[in-house]
């Protein structure tokens, strides 16, 4: 099989749209060799030191979210070649509680924060007591590029989540959004499955165009495009972004469309192209997470704000 041929293989047709449109096609043959079916023994190492993992999945209702899984190093642990097993739910009233506990289509995203290393690991979930085992179709390492570098300082005692849902932008949402230099975005595809990705940036790059309605650059990555790709296909989205120091967390759902406009992506230095999200629903929640983060080291590639 030839470069281009096993390119096609590899990506569905929204990944081949963007790569060629991007002019990236040459690149996204180059990135074949980092995509695995089976959990290379450094990846499992990798995943069993992690505190925090991102899920992204799919709701009943079609609405995509993403959520974050944490506990003790150890609390993901792989079992053979293709299994992940997660020690860990989300609370009740997360939007993915109810789906996590069966059967669906997931990605997840885990970070060494401290060192920006980063993996993904996309497949199908399973519900069980007291967490999740995944079977792998995807796994793959991503750049350290734009990570904000933090760690974990301490665990909070045990604490009630709180949440409300509302359909904009709130006084409790807003901060989270305009002070945030890391969220993370989950996608879906009705055939590929699901993916949950890591954007970052400065401080504040995500801009708050009214109460319905973000929009971010996207910088250069890996060339893979495996989320703008996604939307290409299906706009779905769902965004999280997280409250390090006070372990809260902002959970939106909603349609995101990538904008090729070169005069507007111009306007924000170091954007290739950018990203309008149309807000469809929020869930705001207190005391998410028990995890209490040092402040952030910025990434020095990370572009300046206009």
């Amino acid at each position: 099989m030839n470069a281009e041929s096993a390119r096609h293989e590899t990506y569905h047709a929204g990944e081949l749209y963007v790569q060629d449109r991007a002019g990236q096609a040459a690149a996204a043959t180059a990135a074949l060799g980092a995509i695995h079916t089976a959990i290379p023994p450094p990846a499992a190492a990798f995943l069993a030191e992690r505190e925090l993992l991102i899920v992204a999945a799919p709701d009943g209702d079609g609405r995509v979210w993403t959520t974050h899984l944490t506990g003790a190093p150890g609390f993901i642990r792989v079992d053979g070649d293709r299994s992940m097993h997660v020690a860990g739910l989300p609370h009740a009233r997360d939007p993915l509680a109810t789906r996590l506990a069966g059967q669906t289509v997931v990605g997840t995203i885990a970070i060494d924060f401290a060192t920006r290393r980063r993996m993904r690991l996309n497949g199908t979930s399973l519900g069980r007591t007291g967490g999740i085992t995944i079977v792998s179709d995807q796994v793959y390492a991503n750049c350290p590029k734009f990570i904000a570098a933090r760690s974990v300082e301490a665990i909070a005692d045990a604490s009630t989540p709180h949440s409300h849902e509302a359909e904009r932008l709130d006084a409790a949402s807003r901060p989270l959004i305009a002070q945030a230099d890391t969220f993370f975005i989950g996608t879906a595809h009705d055939e590929a499955g699901a993916d949950a990705s890591h954007r970052g940036g400065a401080a504040g790059f995500v801009a708050i165009l009214d109460d319905r309605t973000l929009r971010f650059p996207d910088y250069r990555g890996n060339a893979m495009y495996m989320t703008l790709g996604n939307l290409a296909v299906s706009p779905r989205a769902g965004l999280l972004f997280i409250d390090w120091e006070r372990g809260d967390a902002l959970q939106i759902t909603g349609t995101a469309r990538t904008d090729w406009d070169a005069a507007l992506a111009a306007r924000f230095p170091g954007a290739q192209r950018m990203v309008t999200f149309t807000i469809e629903r929020i869930v705001v929640t207190t005391s998410a997470s028990a995890l209490r983060w040092s402040k952030a080291v910025p990434s020095r590639v990370n572009p300046p704000l206009e």
